[in-house]
């Protein structure tokens, strides 16, 4: 069974470990299989690519971002703005929100 990761798709992060270290960035995608996350700017790789006219690939050396393992990583709060760990709370309708230890604000999405 997978576990839950505490980051998501949007998600400011900040980067704790690693070539990037300090580095914050956005989470452009989640990989739950892997437990690893993309994150824009960060953990950049250069690949180098054939040229395909059928698919409009033109080829060379090309700069994308690679995935790095979530738990270098770490949620930046919307309201305080300060990189913190996370809880989960349950709400009066029933819904499940995740929930800064920082400053105790919930955060949406």
């Amino acid at each position: 069974m997978q576990q839950k990761l505490h980051i998501k798709k949007n998600d400011q992060v900040l980067v704790i470990a690693g070539k990037d270290r300090g580095v914050r960035g956005r989470v452009l995608r989640v990989l739950p299989s892997a437990r690893r996350a993309i994150v824009e700017r960060v953990n950049m790789i250069k690949r180098h690519t054939r040229p395909n006219p059928q698919k409009g690939i033109q080829g060379g050396i090309v700069e994308r971002e690679a995935p790095i393992e979530v738990s270098n990583l770490m949620v930046i709060c919307t309201s305080c703005g300060k990189p913190s760990r996370l809880g989960r709370r349950a709400l009066n309708d029933g819904r499940k929100v995740r929930v800064c230890k920082a400053c105790d604000a919930t955060l949406e999405g």
